[in-house]
């Protein structure tokens, strides 16, 4: 259980509550969005990368084909048991820990990603460990992406009756941004690449019925019963619009190399 006073004011949320539709229905990244990290020469063949707040391994497996050798973490225990489910006969090691509280020797890593996690993590705590954790002029990227609300009509409907059924939910109402450097560097790293896209996702509606459940504000912080509810209301709406659609979404990588 994570609680945050600057995230959904406060209200606890797990993810591994959320794990039985967030591995079924979060692999939503398009091919594009892993060519972009690998056409900054990160993730590849030779590398070993640390992936912090897998989740259900998402980004270890996706990235598999192209040839680095991941570590996936996780704080929740049920995360990591869909990882490994998932990434059966795959070569990739997952662990159950917070990332404040990892161990591994100096310069183990030529990469260590965090996909759509580091709002949640202790910077203060998190950043000299992988300051420590990387090889020399090794890399830490921070990745996301995010639906556009106020670019489309089913999105924006979804977050409102997420918003219904948990008022305190601060995930929606996303909007395109730039990536300044950070004031938090404190001379371990710099940014060697700040990049941001458009990206268009397809969905069917069950798929986006799943994403929309498998967000922090419903499978990971509301009771079932309250998360039947919202499903009823949202597949009623979800039956108005066409069988398939895209989602317009934003998406950055902040590329910081260690110093």
């Amino acid at each position: 259980m994570i609680t945050n006073k600057n995230i959904d004011g406060g209200k606890p949320f797990d993810w591994g509550l959320a794990s039985h539709d967030y591995a079924k229905y979060r692999d939503i990244y398009p091919e594009e969005f892993y060519r972009r990290i690998i056409a900054l020469g990160h993730c590849t063949a030779g590398q070993t990368v640390l992936d912090l707040g897998t989740g259900t391994g998402v980004l270890p497996r996706s990235m598999y084909q192209y040839g680095a050798k991941f570590i996936g973490t996780d704080i929740s225990e049920n995360q990591i048991a869909y990882a490994k489910k998932r990434s059966k006969g795959l070569d990739i090691d997952y662990y159950v820990s917070a990332a404040e509280d990892l161990t591994f020797p100096n310069a183990s890593f030529d990469v260590i990603t965090a996909c759509q996690c580091f709002m949640y993590f202790d910077k203060s705590r998190l950043l000299p460990k992988l300051h420590s954790f990387l090889k020399p002029g090794g890399h830490f990227l921070i990745l996301y992406m995010a639906w556009l609300p106020a670019e489309s009509e089913i999105a924006k409907t979804s977050e409102t009756l997420v918003l219904k059924y948990n008022p305190s939910w601060s995930g929606g109402g996303m909007t395109r941004y730039t990536l300044d450097t950070p004031d938090w560097l404190n001379g371990r790293f710099a940014v060697a690449n700040a990049v941001t896209y458009d990206i268009d996702v397809p969905f069917t509606r069950e798929q986006w019925n799943g994403r929309m459940k498998a967000c922090r504000g419903i499978d990971a912080s509301l009771p079932q019963e309250t998360i039947a509810a919202f499903e009823r209301a949202h597949l009623q709406y979800l039956a108005t619009v066409p069988p398939a659609f895209t989602i317009p979404h934003y998406a950055s990588i902040l590329d910081l190399k260690k110093i």
